[in-house]
C-alpha cells in the first residue's frame, strides 16, 4: 500500500507520554516527521520527546484553559501542522467534575480534543494534505449519549458506560468534522487500536494489574500504534475520510445513535458552547 513521505511534515500527538501515543511518536519521528509530543506528566513527556528526537509540550486536558494555552503554544512554534492525532484519553472508576464543571471522562476524551482541533483547524487547512486522527474504541457499541445529562448526574456512574459514551462522541465528532471540512485539504478518521496494554486503567488498580498480566489478551502499545501510523501515512486519506477503522479494517459502526444526524449536529453545537470553541459552520475561503 502506498504511503506518503513524512519528511517536512509536522505531527501533533496528544497522550504521547506513554502507550500508543509514545510508540507512534517514536515511529513517526523515525520516518522523518517533526513530532510534537503532548502529555500531562512533565517527566514522562520529556523522556518520550528526547527518545524520539521530538519536542515536548505539556497540557492537562482536565482544564480547558490548558488546552487553549497548548493550542497557542503549538501555533506559535509550528508554522505548518500536517496532522493532529487526538490520542489522549482516560477512564475513571468514580465520577468527578473538572474545574470547568464537566464530567472528567467526557472532558478529557471529547471536549478537550474537540476544542484543540477547532483551535488548530485553520493552521491544518494550510497544509496540502492535513489529517485529524482520533483514537476511538469499540466500547462505543454499547453506549448512548444523553445530551441532557452529559455530567452523568442523573444516572448511576458506571466507568465503561461513560467511557463508551465518550467514544461514541468521538465517532460522531469525526463524521461531522469530515462534513464541515469538505472542500478543504483536511480529512479525518477514527480508529479502534485493539485492547492495548496502556496506562488508561491507571485509576483502577485491579484492571491495571490484569491489563499488564501475563494472561492478558492485550496487545503491546507498539502494536496498538499501528493503525495510527497507517492513517497518518496512507496515500489515500479520502478513502477513510469520516470513517471508523477497527484496527486496519474499515468498519460500518453499529448502534442506535451512530447514524443519528440530528444528534451528531446537536453534539457539535453543544460541544462548541461548552468549550467556547470557534464556530466551524462553514469552511474558510
Amino acid at each position: 500500500m502506498a504511503e506518503r513521505s513524512l519528511h517536512g511534515t509536522t505531527v501533533i500527538i496528544t497522550g504521547a507520554s506513554s502507550g500508543i501515543g509514545a510508540a507512534a511518536a517514536r515511529r513517526l519521528a523515525a520516518r522523518g516527521a517533526t513530532v510534537a509530543v503532548v502529555g500531562r506528566s512533565p517527566e514522562a513527556t520529556r523522556a518520550v520527546a528526547e527518545s524520539a528526537g521530538a519536542h515536548a509540550h505539556l497540557a492537562d486536558f482536565g482544564r480547558l484553559d490548558d488546552v487553549r494555552r497548548l493550542a497557542g503554544e503549538l501555533l506559535e512554534r509550528y508554522p505548518r501542522i500536517d496532522a493532529l492525532a487526538n490520542n489522549a484519553g482516560a477512564l475513571f472508576s468514580s465520577r468527578a467534575l473538572t474545574p470547568d464543571g464537566h464530567e472528567r471522562t467526557f472532558q478529557i476524551n471529547h471536549l478537550a480534543p474537540f476544542l484543540l482541533t477547532t483551535l488548530l483547524l485553520e493552521r491544518l487547512r494550510q497544509s496540502p494534505d492535513a489529517r485529524v486522527i482520533n483514537t476511538g474504541s469499540n466500547a462505543y457499541r454499547y453506549a448512548k449519549i444523553d445530551l441532557d445529562d452529559l455530567t452523568t448526574a442523573r444516572r448511576r456512574y458506571r466507568m465503561m458506560r461513560v467511557y463508551g459514551m465518550t467514544k461514541l462522541a468521538t465517532l460522531l465528532f469525526t463524521r461531522e468534522l469530515a462534513r464541515r471540512a469538505a472542500g478543504t485539504t483536511v480529512t479525518t478518521a477514527a480508529f479502534h487500536p485493539g485492547l492495548t496494554a496502556t496506562n488508561a486503567f491507571r485509576d483502577n488498580r485491579l484492571a491495571a494489574l490484569l491489563m499488564h498480566s501475563r494472561v492478558s489478551p492485550a496487545i503491546t502499545p507498539e502494536q496498538g500504534a499501528g493503525p495510527l501510523e497507517h492513517l497518518i501515512t496512507t496515500d489515500d486519506p479520502a478513502g477513510v475520510n469520516g470513517r471508523f477503522l477497527n484496527r486496519l479494517d474499515i468498519e460500518d459502526p453499529r448502534g442506535p445513535q451512530v447514524r443519528d444526524a440530528a444528534l451528531t449536529l446537536r453534539l457539535w453545537e453543544v460541544s462548541t458552547r461548552l468549550t467556547h470553541a470557534p464556530d466551524l459552520a462553514k469552511p474558510s475561503p
